[in-house]
């Protein structure tokens, strides 16, 4: 035996072997007390135990943006005891980028003890995002709801997203329970917000609480009222585990960690489990708890939300497929699957690329990492001629390609170039075929493929303006200047209207929601849904320069916007390209259409500087050979043009 492995003792009279007082064998009491915060894990884990499945509850927060989610969150944590008053802001916003903008990203969840009546209650409470962009994250968090809190802010009352993300917790059952929040503020008009919830969603207003999240004003109303009236999860803890995953991110030390849900069953550390997606194997490392963090505990049972990871480790994070069923190794025949959910589609494109080449495989892990915690961002390699090597990503709007850039420049100090952002368009080909394509350099532009093509569509959303109706003019402008269709105009108070129009993915990605919240103020909200794809006269416009195509700069357009936006490319790309030794011509072209030209003269030699005024023969044979030299020139050069234009270019 090595040295260092050999159990510690003192030799004794009577040969009795006595152990060194730092290497005892492991007994209760003295451990606990050495250990206080071993001890509060051990309490809160006895409490649990003590708690049956008719006093778990599990419900998650839903509102428009900026509506108090996150603070109301603190307050419950706070009313709890999950955390100390007065303490950490937004617990439940874990990224930077969260905190900085005010907004939720990423759905989070924590469990919370509360005693009612005498009686301890077991609370699991999602924080849900409020965007349109990151719905995919809401949807999963109302497959392990029971209920919602159905935020409204008393002051700006019933909003687009609100609307939305009722309709989406309406249709999964899940039993609502209206709150009127920041009622402390000035503009605050309770009695309308009431009144709205009852016209538009048909809620009792009686049920709902009126509070202050900032304050704390009424916020003790809220839990006995989530115990009364939502209901408690359904499942047997005696029956084979069936466990819904709900969401996973990465840790370096451990690999991919689940966020679970579980309908029936238990589930310990050293349990073997079995993937129904993929029917990879694993033996459970650590269970527990997010209170507010990762709390382990001994099990988890049906009913409960916890995490667990496994040992050895997850390794891949494509292995952890969101909505996928795990049970015990066999089981797996008496188990059915749960339902999954439906995968996000991504909407937005970009290309990606770094600033210096050298700078690319650092990003690639950045990138890698940032994907592994977000599981709707695709990923595709790409080449530019102008750019170097890159990406292609995809989104699910325009916040959320916002939000990832800034994640790479915050979180891991990238330097990137991010292109206009596009959106995927279809070809119906002559034979019937249709084909979905992503890259506007694919786009069948040139003269063999358009004889092939019977029919471009582009995609169209469904899009919801609430706003106050002394800007609906100017609402109704952009929205018909920017190809919408109306479908529907309504009052459902004396001063807000519900706008409906149908519109062009594309012009909703081309910063609409930012002219939108210019003309109106920042008082109207936006809400979308997919609707179709239509036939459209749609055409690739690209940058020329000296007759060959820039690749990294090109988009697919409709007719209507061609000329505008092919004279803004040529302005803006003349101004940052570097003057040449012979002459550079920028164009923007449509097809074989030329629709805006702008030239950039070239460096010239004064070669007349030492002539006679009077010699005019010899004065033109210079010129002439000066002309000569710069044809030769420009037929074996080539034009060069630094990365910093194309970045001054690209910028926003």
């Amino acid at each position: 035996m090595r040295r260092c492995l050999r159990p510690v003792f003192k030799a004794q009279a009577g040969h009795k072997r006595v152990f060194a007082p730092w290497s005892r064998p492991f007994t209760s009491s003295p451990f606990w007390q050495a250990n206080p915060s071993k001890n509060v894990v051990g309490s809160l884990e006895q409490r649990i135990s003590g708690i049956p499945l008719e006093r778990f509850r599990n419900f998650c927060i839903v509102a428009h943006v900026d509506h108090g989610k996150s603070t109301l969150s603190d307050r419950l944590l706070e009313l709890t005891g999950t955390i100390e008053p007065g303490g950490k802001k937004q617990v439940l916003d874990k990224l930077d980028v969260e905190r900085e903008r005010g907004i939720t990203v990423k759905a989070q969840t924590c469990s919370m003890l509360y005693n009612y009546k005498g009686e301890d209650y077991l609370l699991h409470l999602v924080d849900t995002p409020g965007h349109v962009d990151f719905r995919a994250e809401v949807s999963r968090s109302y497959a392990s709801c029971g209920g919602a809190l159905l935020l409204v802010d008393a002051s700006q009352g019933v909003q687009a997203q609100t609307v939305a993300n009722f309709y989406l917790a309406f249709s999964q059952g899940l039993q609502l329970v209206p709150i009127i929040n920041k009622i402390d503020l000035q503009s605050a008009e309770p009695e309308r917000a009431l009144e709205q919830i009852k016209d538009t969603f048909e809620l009792d207003p009686k049920t709902a609480v009126l509070c202050s999240a900032r304050t704390g004003l009424h916020v003790e109303k809220i839990l006995p009222a989530v115990i009364e009236k939502i209901p408690a999860p359904t499942g047997d803890h005696l029956k084979p585990l069936r466990m819904l995953l709900i969401d996973s991110w990465y840790s370096t030390f451990r690999g991919v960690i689940l966020l679970v849900r579980l309908f029936d069953g238990t589930v310990r550390a050293g349990d073997q489990v079995v993937s129904f997606a993929t029917g990879i194997k694993y033996h459970v490392g650590e269970v527990g708890i997010m209170y507010p963090d990762q709390t382990p505990q001994t099990m988890l049972r049906a009913g409960q939300l916890g995490y667990i990871f496994f040992n050895p480790g997850m390794k891949q994070s494509k292995e952890a497929k969101v909505g996928d069923t795990y049970t015990t190794v066999g089981s797996e025949k008496s188990v059915q699957p749960l339902p999954g959910f439906e995968e996000p589609k991504t909407m937005v494109f970009v290309a990606a690329f770094p600033t210096d080449q050298s700078e690319y495989g650092h990003l690639e892990d950045s990138i890698d990492q940032i994907v592994l915690n977000d599981r709707s961002v695709t990923i595709q390699k790409e080449y530019s001629e102008a750019l170097g090597a890159g990406w292609r990503l995809g989104f699910l709007g325009t916040l959320h390609c916002s939000v990832f850039e800034d994640r790479l420049r915050q979180e891991h100090g990238a330097s990137i170039i991010i292109t206009p952002p596009t959106v995927p368009f279809k070809v119906i080909w002559a034979d019937g075929t249709e084909e979905t394509i992503r890259n506007p350099a694919k786009f069948p532009d040139n003269k063999f493929n358009n004889h092939k093509v019977a029919e471009l569509q582009e995609p169209y959303v469904l899009v919801t303006i609430t706003l106050p109706e002394d800007f609906l003019g100017p609402v109704i402008e952009l929205c018909e200047g920017n190809r919408g269709e109306q479908k529907e105009l309504s009052f459902f108070t004396a001063t807000q209207v519900i706008l409906k129009y149908e519109l062009p993915l594309a012009q909703l990605v081309d910063d609409f929601f930012g002219k939108l919240k210019g003309i109106t103020k920042g008082y109207a909200s936006l809400d979308y849904e997919e609707s179709a794809w239509r036939n459209s006269n749609i055409v690739k416009l690209q940058l020329l320069v000296n007759g060959e195509p820039v690749d990294a700069v090109s988009r697919v357009v409709h007719n209507s916007q061609v000329d505008r936006l092919g004279r803004q490319w040529v302005t803006k790309f003349k101004e940052h390209v570097d003057r040449q030794m012979f002459e550079v011509i920028i164009q923007a072209a449509a097809g074989r259409r030329i629709v805006a030209r702008e030239t950039i003269k070239p460096f010239r030699k004064d070669v007349t500087a030492k002539l006679h005024a009077a010699d005019i023969s010899r004065r033109r044979k210079l010129l002439e050979n000066q002309k000569e030299g710069r044809k030769k020139l420009k037929a074996v050069g080539n034009i060069s043009i630094e990365t910093k234009a194309f970045q001054a270019f690209l910028a926003k």
